[in-house]
C-alpha cells in the first residue's frame, strides 16, 4: 500500500462560516467518494484558502464530518495577482493500493479552472 496525494478545490460563494463549510464538506465528499476512500485511510490533510476566506478554518468542516483523528493543516494561499478569488484548495493523503494514474482529483465551481489536465470524471458529468 502505498500514500498517494488527492488535489481537490472548489469556489466559494461569500465568506461565511455556512458558505465555507458547506463548499468544504462538498469537495471532501467528492473527493472521497470519487476515490472509494475510507477515512481510517486518510494521513492528513492540507487546506490552503485565498486570502479572501478567513471566515472559519476549512479543517472545522472536517472534523464535522467526523474526521476527529486526521491531522490538518490550514494556510493561506500565496497571492498570486489576478488569480481566482474564494477558492479552498486541498492536498488529501491517503492510504491506498491505487496507483498514481487511479487518482482522481476533484475540481469544482470555477476551481474547474484551476487544473483543467487534472479534473477527472466527477467534473466531466460522467
Amino acid at each position: 500500500m502505498a500514500i498517494r496525494g488527492i488535489r481537490g478545490a472548489i469556489s466559494v460563494e461569500e465568506n461565511s462560516v455556512t458558505a465555507i463549510n458547506a463548499a468544504t464538506v462538498k469537495v471532501l465528499q467528492s473527493m472521497i467518494t470519487t476515490n472509494q476512500i475510507a477515512v481510517e485511510d486518510i494521513v492528513s490533510v492540507f487546506f490552503t484558502a485565498t486570502a479572501d476566506i478567513d471566515a472559519v478554518y476549512p479543517a472545522q468542516a472536517a472534523r464535522e464530518m467526523g474526521w476527529v483523528n486526521v491531522p490538518m493543516l490550514c494556510f493561506q494561499e500565496m497571492q498570486v495577482r489576478d488569480s481566482l478569488k474564494k477558492i479552498i484548495r486541498v492536498l488529501l493523503h491517503v492510504n491506498t493500493d491505487k496507483n498514481q494514474a487511479e487518482i482522481i482529483h476533484v475540481y469544482l465551481g470555477e476551481a474547474q479552472k484551476l487544473r483543467p489536465d487534472l479534473t477527472g470524471e466527477i467534473n466531466n458529468g460522467k
